[in-house]
């Protein structure tokens, strides 16, 4: 990595399946990196590359300009970003921190504040477009914060994504998230019934794919997880596990404000079911198997 000396030390924590591609990104932009995660195995093709690894993100904080993370849970993140050993009370003044894990808007709120009474910048910016998206830096991120702090790191949130949205203050790139995830939800529901009742019909599914696939049906979640669905094929992009989270947060934020939704309910309660019986870590296109996948007159 040839760094320019002016540009800025970007710390990255979370190097999972979006993280690690998202790094990836800022790191071919030529931004000096600096990384930690839970697991340094996850780290060592970025160490390799000529990132510099952090055995803490206290140590990491101390040096970066700009930290993003992307970890696993609401919990997750407050562990990361509060404490004696958090990101907030390491980091350095004027530093901006860039949470984009799918996390919890009053979180989000709550770090903003948290951050402002130290003189730091913080932005809630999670993510939507999948490890396709993350790979080829064409994620859709959702920003919440000030402009003025987003203004700073935009050109690093464009490394990885190629449509940066500030929807409002603080935790509104959380509500937007979750808009996204609700949205996901039925419409998984909707994939996955039809393809199994064109299986049940009778029909090769993937020629069924070829017409409604370019027809009013059309869109990101048929065309990329239907063929998946069809040839039986649930390795994670975004794993179900991690879904679940997302929809229980989104849940408890509409029951907060009295709303009903009862597509999300039914996603949910599938989406459940097929942790209990091992689907866990597969994809969300194993929502299929949720349905009488590939049943046929004479064993109904």
């Amino acid at each position: 990595m040839n760094h320019s000396e002016n540009k800025a030390k970007v710390g990255f924590i979370g190097l999972g399946i979006m993280g690690g591609a998202m790094a990836t990104r800022v790191a071919a932009a030529d931004y000096p990196l600096h990384v930690y995660n839970r697991s340094r195995a996850k780290a060592q093709s970025l160490v390799d590359a000529g990132a510099t690894w952090h055995d803490t993100p206290a140590s990491l904080a101390a040096v970066a300009d700009v930290i993003i993370s992307i970890v696993g849970t609401p919990t997750d993140v407050r562990d990361l970003y509060l404490g004696n050993a958090g990101l907030l009370a390491n980091a350095r003044p004027a530093a901006v921190l860039i949470d984009m894990t799918t996390s919890s808007p009053a979180l989000a709120q709550q770090l903003a504040r948290d951050a402002q009474a130290r003189s730091i910048d913080m932005l809630d910016a999670p993510v939507s477009g999948g490890e396709i998206g993350a790979r080829e830096g064409r994620l859709s991120i959702m920003v919440g914060g000030s402009a003025e702090a987003l203004a700073r790191v935009e050109a690093i949130l464009h490394c990885m994504g190629t449509n940066v949205v500030l929807q409002g203050g603080p935790g509104a790139g959380q509500h937007t998230k979750l808009c996204n995830q609700i949205v996901i939800a039925s419409t998984m529901l909707g994939v996955a019934e039809g393809l199994s009742y064109a299986r049940n019909a009778g029909l090769d599914v993937q020629t069924v794919l070829s017409s409604i696939g370019s027809g009013a049906a059309s869109g990101f979640l048929l065309n990329n997880l239907g063929p998946k669905m069809a040839n039986g094929d649930f390795a994670p992009g975004f794993m179900i596990e991690h879904f679940v989270k997302d929809m229980a947060l989104a849940y408890e934020e509409a029951l907060a404000m009295g709303h009903e939704l009862p597509g999300l309910q039914l996603a949910q309660r599938l989406y459940q079911q097929l942790v209990e019986t091992g689907f866990a870590r597969a994809g969300t296109q194993a929502l299929v198997n949720a349905y009488a996948w590939g049943k046929t007159d004479e064993n109904h």
